[in-house]
């Protein structure tokens, strides 16, 4: 069956959202205009989203709008994601790191929807920019279908994002 790994990496996807990121600017570089794009790559389908909106830059501690996310989130293989919550990030700029707090996001296979929710995903900084990659994490199911899978888990590095 293809719907749970489509449903895997749509999930992936809008987790991914939670953790603003910037790949043109430097930890110390320009300012970043508050917005986040991101993408994730799974199971052979493909989301991405732009222009998301942030309250703040990183490192101080932002949250997504997950309406500006919703809005722009585009997926290969004919999925849909919303994401239910503003998530919250907080950045370790020492460590080389961000967590976000809660992500919450409904899925759309077809006609099966799915939701999941993951607390404290960690992600990785790639050098000295603000580029994030995700760190392994496993979201629960908190409804939907029983054909949904009762967890879903991304891949450390499946999930890139980036403010600009």
């Amino acid at each position: 069956m293809r719907l749970a790994p489509k449903l895997s990496c749509i999930a992936a996807l809008v987790f991914a959202a939670a953790a603003g990121v910037s790949t043109a600017a430097s930890a110390a570089g320009p300012a970043a205009s508050q917005q986040v794009d991101g993408s994730i790559t799974a199971a052979g389908s493909t989301c991405t989203w732009a222009d998301a909106t942030a309250s703040a830059n990183p490192p101080s501690t932002l949250t997504i709008d997950r309406s500006t996310v919703n809005s722009g989130v585009s997926c290969s293989g004919g999925a849909s994601a919303t994401l239910n919550s503003d998530p919250t990030l907080t950045f370790d700029d020492t460590a080389g790191t961000a967590t976000s707090d809660l992500i919450d996001i409904t899925v759309k296979q077809s006609i099966v929807s799915c939701s999941y929710k993951a607390t404290n995903v960690g992600w990785t900084r790639d050098g000295s920019t603000r580029a994030y990659t995700n760190k392994a994490f496993t979201a629960s199911k908190s409804s939907g279908s029983f054909l949904c899978p009762s967890s879903i888990s991304a891949e450390p590095g499946s999930a890139s994002l980036h403010f600009h």
